[in-house]
């Protein structure tokens, strides 16, 4: 069964909403215990907090708004977005975070334009990049692999390191994100765009321990999780495999070019794919079939401008992961994409 929304005069079987949006939850299941397994318990409980408040600001809206609550309720279109969100936010960052990043994603980005359809930018991302911009030094408190802690943090220390900012030792943020050396430990992406800005090429950069053997330590393996739900999810025609397969084609060309010129300041392609959010970007967010590009050319346009805008933020922004901000943009986008790649009328000539 087809699941997939695509333009006029096309026409596809849809199923439920609900029936949608459970299959994209039971899809990013892979990639939520990859994060679990290396990050620790700190991942499920942003997620299980990020979900809670996310559905009760739905539920609080669509009673201000006097609409039908069970019935939008149980579209799980909150619980998705809770889900996203969860999955964004770090693990050890503070639970105001995730409460107000779900609130603002349902209220602000959903419900104010008016619901599930009718909003202009994913709300999931819409909410990460305001927490990015309003609350930079909690956003980008990563906390390193479970491998490389100098400090085992229980289910219980991580809930009272969210809930206080230090753990039952009494051991700090900062003090969790530091390594054997005492210098505090960032994520891949963000110890590669650091380096790259102190001079140090890619070769010396990578010999770092957050990289590991291979690219990055557990981002490699949620990666791989997201990319195993994402297929999933395309086997299950859920989503159209046009995007995700356009997204991760652009951006291995670009990072591919940028590497043959220029090999001690680029980094690898694949360090692209398996960094960050790439994967669950590809598969979960730009396929969102609300904010995304509907006609099959504005589809392959679509991806490949979010791939453009990735490379380029993460070469050249102060923001490396670069995944929220460049499906934005394109969100913006999409109505005009949709304009110059809409199909001809049938039984009417293309205008000369």
């Amino acid at each position: 069964m087809a699941f997939f929304i695509a333009s006029s005069p096309h026409n596809h079987i849809q199923a439920e909403t609900s029936a949608l949006m459970r299959l994209v939850i039971m899809a990013a299941i892979p990639g939520v215990i990859a994060q679990w397994y290396f990050f620790g318990w700190g991942s499920i409980i942003q997620i299980c907090l990020a979900i809670t408040f996310a559905v009760l600001a739905e539920i609080t809206f669509l009673a201000i708004r006097d609409k039908n609550i069970k019935a939008q309720i149980t579209d799980f279109s909150a619980v998705l977005t809770g889900l996203l969100i969860g999955i964004s936010v770090p693990s050890i960052a503070p639970w105001w975070i995730t409460v107000i990043g779900s609130v603002f994603a349902i209220m602000v980005v959903k419900q104010l334009y008016g619901g599930l359809g009718f909003n202009l930018f994913n709300p999931a991302m819409a909410a990460y990049v305001m927490l990015l911009i309003s609350f930079p030094v909690q956003m980008t408190s990563w906390q390193p692999a479970n491998e490389l802690l100098t400090h085992d943090i229980s289910f219980f220390n991580h809930l009272w390191l969210i809930l206080t900012g230090y753990t039952w030792e009494g051991f700090s943020v900062e003090q969790i994100r530091m390594n054997i050396d005492g210098i505090t430990m960032a994520t891949p992406l963000d110890t590669l765009k650091t380096d790259l800005t102190l001079g140090l090429t890619v070769f010396e950069s990578i010999s770092n321990p957050v990289f590991g053997e291979n690219f990055s330590v557990g981002w490699e393996w949620v990666n791989a999780g997201f990319f195993l739900g994402g297929i999933f999810l395309i086997a299950k025609k859920a989503i159209d495999w046009v995007i995700p397969v356009s997204f991760l084609t652009a951006l291995w060309l670009f990072s591919f070019i940028a590497f043959s010129l220029s090999p001690d300041s680029s980094a690898s392609t694949m360090f692209h794919w398996l960094a960050g959010g790439t994967m669950l970007g590809a598969f979960f967010i730009l396929t969102d079939p609300v904010s995304a590009a509907t006609t099959r050319k504005g589809r392959v346009t679509y991806a490949a401008l979010v791939a453009l805008l990735v490379y380029i933020i993460r070469k050249f922004g102060g923001y490396p992961d670069a995944i929220a901000f460049a499906v934005l943009i394109a969100n913006m986008a999409v109505p005009l994409i949709d304009q110059y790649t809409r199909p001809r009328t049938y039984g009417h000539k293309g205008a000369e």
